[in-house]
């Protein structure tokens, strides 16, 4: 099994860093390949650019979009561990998928419609959130959060999405808490590895 993870967070000993690290342990536990990609400490450039827009149409991509794609393409599975700011993906996590998830690498269109052209690739999102889970499940963010970004991103270039997990009020958790997050974790990985 190849297991791509896509990690954002701009500190590099944040809780979602911690993520990382037990998805790596269990991945290499199970003795399957992995590849860490950074978006930070990439330098990952997130801004679309009218010259991109004018290269993806004729299907000649920047070099970072190639990369990223060379690596999309060589994952059995790719994990994305993030922070949600604003209800949302962060910038750089947005600026990839609007960058690399591209027309002719990611989707298609049809005469019947979008076609996604990632089939056969499966993807889990762990997201960490300052505001406490149980609150944003009762408003339906959580809800809006897997819409926009499951089903209206990686579901529509054919990734199928085996699970979204959210860890709310990281900051202000304890240690016990964490270690129970960094649980669910492992158990995730395991059970698709």
């Amino acid at each position: 099994m190849k297991h791509l993870v896509i990690f954002v967070h701009p500190y590099s000993k944040s809780f979602g860093k911690g993520i990382v690290d037990m998805i790596e342990k269990e991945v290499s536990n199970n003795k399957s390949e992995i590849r860490i990609r950074d978006l930070y400490e990439l330098g990952f450039d997130p801004i679309l650019k009218g010259s991109d827009l004018l290269n993806l149409q004729s299907g000649n991509y920047a070099d970072d979009i190639k990369v990223e794609q060379e690596h999309i393409k060589w994952a059995d599975i790719i994990t994305f561990v993030y922070p949600v700011w604003w209800a949302g993906l962060p910038a750089v996590l947005k600026g990839y998928a609007d960058r690399v998830l591209a027309n002719g690498f990611a989707f298609t269109y049809d005469a019947s419609g979008p076609v996604g052209l990632l089939k056969g690739k499966k993807a889990i999102l762990f997201s960490t959130t300052g505001f406490p889970s149980d609150v944003y499940a009762q408003i339906g963010m959580h809800k809006s959060m897997q819409q926009t970004t499951d089903e209206a991103i990686f579901e529509f270039c054919g990734i199928e999405v085996i699970t979204h997990v959210f860890f709310g009020a990281v900051p202000s958790s304890t240690e016990e808490e964490l270690k129970q997050y960094l649980g669910e974790v492992r158990e995730v990985i395991k059970a698709n590895c």
